[in-house]
């Protein structure tokens, strides 16, 4: 099992949760091409420091991703394979503009 971040971090990307993870497996938030971070799945140590830091609460462990963002759960995968595709599709997913961004 590992942590995941779902639709809520979309334009958001508090860095709050890269501050405190103890292993570095949280990717994004010094990329602007990136809407959102994401939680690389084969260096999560799964101690979930990052989840109560989370200010708009996208963080879940794998198991608990709430149904309506089940969908987030191959995304997180996705992006450490194919960072560009893995854009795209957030944007498919949720329209650029669609809420305001807080960087």
């Amino acid at each position: 099992m590992t942590y995941v971040i779902a639709e809520p971090c979309v334009d958001v990307k508090d860095k709050a949760c890269v501050d405190v993870c103890p292993v570095d497996c949280i990717y994004g938030a010094d990329v602007e091409e990136d809407r959102m971070l994401y939680i690389n799945p084969t260096e999560c140590i799964d101690c979930a420091a990052c989840e109560p830091v989370c200010p708009v609460n996208a963080i879940f462990a794998e198991d608990d991703v709430p149904a309506q963002w089940k969908q987030w759960t191959p995304i997180n995968k996705a992006y450490f394979d194919d960072a560009g595709s893995t854009r795209a599709k957030v944007n498919q997913m949720k329209a650029p503009g669609s809420a305001a961004a807080h960087r």
